[in-house]
């Protein structure tokens, strides 16, 4: 009897045994993998989302560890025990090429366009003045013509803004540091060469660009925080800034009822044209390779576009201005510009240094 209970009992044995080999092949007692990398501001809220970490890590056993960086300076900052970069734009991976060689992997995650922000009575100026045009319920501007109201140093009051002080400026990030500012930067050389600006072309314009720039003062290293003091400051300290689409997306879904209120004075312009914003992984390291699989699940692809308002291939053609309740959305991007070279840019960057 004493013989046949330890039978038993070791055939228990073996089968919890067995059961838990199963579970462990099959990935359930494996352990989350954190990787630790430096992201884009704009990228938090999607990096953050509980349904994106809970993709990540039900599905791909993984979890994100980042610190917030702007895109240039993440390529030059201390990569010690991190595991990828996740800039906004191509720039930023072919200066990582330039100063360490080719990564172990990198990928375009989801595009973002480059837009501009501002208040409903600058846009009622800008109608006026012939610079901004509606189409289809979306408002265009006219980047020659605000450059060259920029140039000229006409005021606000100028267009008939008298609360407004000083001259008309688009406020950005530091181009040197940030990736919307310098893609705004790159686009003002485009506007200033007539097309594509090359490491050439780029030469003659440098001075004008220099001058715009120079009007500034303090520019934010971050874009989420531009467009924070943007949101907060009122129409007076930030009359235009540049910025990312996704950033009022993404805020009109994560905060309806500070949207609600805001609606009717935060108005979106599409510059015609405008440049894409490539958001790019790039992995250190082996163990980084992993994120980028992860972040192109399509589940995370939708939550990406449905929460935070970047376009991926999930969300397609058609954006849609019920979902986010943001007006004048255009559906499609259709005008726009390649970025200059990457050597026009160095030397853009050079320049604003």
């Amino acid at each position: 009897m004493r013989r046949k209970t330890i039978l038993i009992g070791l055939a228990i044995l073996a089968a919890v045994i067995a059961a838990g080999g199963i579970y462990l092949l099959l990935g359930g007692g494996q352990r989350p993998v954190e990787l630790r990398g430096y992201v884009g501001g704009e990228k938090i809220g999607l990096l953050d989302d509980p349904e994106v970490q809970r993709v990540l890590e039900r599905d791909y056993k993984l979890t994100l560890d980042y610190a917030k960086a702007g895109s240039l300076d993440m390529v030059t900052a201390d990569h010690e025990s991190r595991d990828f970069l996740f800039p906004s734009s191509q720039t930023a991976l072919e200066y990582y090429q330039q100063l360490y060689g080719a990564p172990d992997r990198s990928q375009i995650v989801f595009n973002t366009p480059i837009v501009l922000y501002t208040h409903r009575p600058i846009l009622e100026a800008f109608l006026d003045a012939g610079m901004v045009t509606e189409e289809d319920g979306v408002y265009y501007m006219d980047m020659e013509a605000l450059v060259e109201t920029m140039e000229a140093g006409t005021t606000w009051a100028q267009l008939g803004l008298e609360e407004l002080y000083g001259q008309v400026a688009v406020n950005t990030t530091d181009p040197v540091r940030s990736n919307s500012g310098n893609m705004f930067a790159g686009l003002l050389a485009n506007v200033l060469c007539g097309g594509v600006a090359d490491a050439d072309s780029v030469e003659a314009v440098l001075p004008r660009l220099e001058a715009i720039f120079e009007k500034l003062g303090y520019m934010e290293a971050s874009s989420s925080d531009l467009f924070d003091q943007f949101l907060k400051t009122g129409m007076g300290a930030k009359p235009i800034i540049a910025g990312y689409e996704n950033q009022l997306l993404e805020f009109a879904v994560e905060n309806p009822g500070d949207w609600a209120q805001l609606k009717d004075d935060i108005v979106l312009l599409f510059p015609t044209p405008t440049v894409w914003s490539s958001h790019v992984y790039i992995a250190l390291d082996e163990a980084g390779e992993a994120g980028i699989d992860a972040l192109l699940d399509e589940e995370v692809q939708r939550l990406a576009w449905e929460n935070h308002g970047f376009r991926t291939e999930v969300s397609g053609t058609g954006a849609d201005e019920d979902h986010f309740g943001v007006p004048h959305l255009a559906a499609e991007i259709t005008q726009v510009a390649a970025m200059p070279s990457y050597a026009a840019m160095e030397k853009i960057i050079a320049a604003l240094s």
